[in-house]
This record gives C-alpha cells, structure tokens and sequence, in this order.
C-alpha cells in the first residue's frame, strides 16, 4: 500500500540493507514505487531481496558490495551509481555497529573499526552524493543515529562517541546545505529489535533488561519513510524517549545519578 507517493520513481540508496532497519526499508520504500540502490556486505543476501522486491513490486532494483570501512570501496561503488544512474534523490547513511562494554575492556581496533563504519563511513558515502544534490539543487539525506548519542550510558561509550560524532556532522551539515533544497534528517531509534545485540550485547542481559522497550525495525522503517523528501529535522523513536534527552540537557547531574540503575542493564 503507498503511504508516500513522493517516493515513487526516486532513486533511493540504502547502506547497511541486507538486514535490520535497512532490509525493512528497502521494502517499504520498494513498496511506494522507489527505485533502490541497496549496499551491504554480503552480497547473496542483497540477491534474494533484489529478486524478492523486483517480483513483488515492480520496481529497479541495483545492489552493490560494499563495506562503508573502506573509504576506497565507497569511492568505486559511489562513482559506479553515479555514473549508471545519475540521478540521487536520497541517501539513508543506514550501516553501523556497536559494542557494550567498559571503556577500558574495549579494545584500540573494536574502537577504531566502530568509528570506520559509523563515522567515516557514513561520511565518506554522504561527500559521495552530495556533489550530485547541489548539482540538482534537490536531495535528501537521513543519518541513523540513536538515542546513545543524545545520551551517554555505561558500558558503550565508544559507541556512544561515533553516534554523537554522527549528530554533530548532521547538524552541521543541515545548516551548510539548508538554502539548496537539500533534506537533512537524524534517526535516533531507542533499542531495536534486530541482530546489533548479538554483536553489542554479548552477555544477552541488556537486550533482556530492555526487551520491553524494544522496538521493530518495520516501525522504525515506516517512519523513516513518511519523512523521507520533507524538511524534517529528527526522528526521535519512540517519541517519548526523547524525554530522557531533553532531561539530560536541562540537568545532567540529577539524571545520571537518578537515571545510572536504569542505565547501567548492560
């Protein structure tokens, strides 16, 4: 069923596709008529969503490997869409990862590695695109935050780090391209239930801790794209955690101590 019939016939990139928030995304976009442009790692995944949502909706369905690591990587592919398709209405910076733990057992490369995919990465592809938005005066893109990086919490600072690096290049950003009919947006998703735990949360007992704030990736995915080619500034999902950051911005000291049981179920 179309919800948004901006999509139809945009040409939407994906990172970070072949599962989680990004795979539903891909079909929900898929679903309103967009043209996709799905990156991943794992190629053979990507194949069976590109046959899937092709047979089911009729759409253009391209898919590239691609680890956002590799700032050279994403040069080849970027050159490679720009060149076959031209044309990029959206780009949604979707690939990432994390880790819980103390700052002390988190190893120099686990922390380099997170800031290579959430950080650099997600930069990389953005300067990628951006050239061809000014050039049509027209875009849109969506950064997958998170809530970590409003609010810092035990156990994941590392990763807590690269997503407020994300925010700070995405409000910067936002204000460098606000007079050129480019869209700038921030997702901040609470905890999602998708496989990030089985890598972030080795022991389980955070995911169990939270499982009842969880969220799904296809709610997040369809808020994603009721706002996709509008002018909106964030999401923040669900609504009401935005509580929490607003109550840390006014008084960090009384929510860290209050807040600290809560926030330490790592």
């Amino acid at each position: 069923m179309i919800t948004n019939e901006r999509l139809q016939h945009k040409n939407i990139i994906i990172t970070g596709a072949s599962s989680g928030v990004g795979r539903s995304l891909a079909e929900k976009c898929a679903e309103n008529g967009a043209n996709l442009i799905l990156l991943a790692r794992r190629l053979d995944v990507l194949k069976e969503i590109q046959t899937d949502l092709q047979t089911r909706y009729s759409v253009s369905v391209r898919i590239f490997k691609l680890d956002v690591s590799d700032t050279d990587e994403v040069k080849n592919v970027f050159g490679q869409i720009i060149k076959e398709i031209g044309q990029i209405d959206v780009l949604v910076n979707n690939a990432g990862f994390g880790l819980f733990r103390t700052a002390h057992e988190t190893s120099i490369e686990k922390i380099k590695d997170m800031f290579a995919v959430n950080v650099i990465g997600l930069i990389a592809c953005t300067n990628m695109v951006l050239p061809v938005m000014l050039q049509q005066e027209e875009g849109h893109i969506i950064n997958i935050a998170s809530q970590a990086g409003k609010i810092a919490t035990p156990k994941s600072s590392s990763y807590a780090a690269t997503k407020h690096a994300v925010l700070g290049f995405t409000n910067s950003l936002r204000m460098e391209v606000s007079d050129m009919n480019i869209f700038v947006t921030a997702v901040n998703p609470g905890p999602i239930q998708t496989n990030f735990f089985s890598i972030a949360d080795e022991t389980g007992s955070y995911a169990k801790n939270v499982k009842r704030f969880m969220i799904t990736p296809d709610f997040v995915a369809s808020k994603i794209v009721n706002a996709v080619l509008t002018n909106k500034r964030e999401l923040n999902l669900p609504r009401w955690m935005n509580a929490g950051s607003v109550l840390f911005a006014l008084f960090p000291r009384l929510f860290e101590k209050a807040g600290k049981p809560f926030l330490s179920k790592k």
